[in-house]
């Protein structure tokens, strides 16, 4: 259990980070204000991003088994 709360923190993080400085980018190129609305953007993400890889990791990782036992 303390593995996947770690995971799931650290890969919500990662990509809450990157996936909320790419479309603030898209939105806005480098502007004045995009660093502020990034940082915006990303404080609300992350924790939504947490929850849903703590809820949904376990289903994803028996759908990629089953996937994955098919190839």
């Amino acid at each position: 259990m303390k593995f996947r709360l770690v995971f799931a923190c650290l890969m919500s993080f990662v990509m809450s980070l990157l996936m909320t400085a790419w479309v603030t980018w898209l939105n806005l190129g480098w502007s004045s204000v995009y660093v502020t609305r990034w940082l915006h953007a990303f404080v609300a993400a992350w924790p939504a991003a947490f929850i849903i890889v703590v809820v949904l990791a376990p289903t994803v990782q028996r759908l990629t088994q089953k996937i994955i036992q098919k190839w």
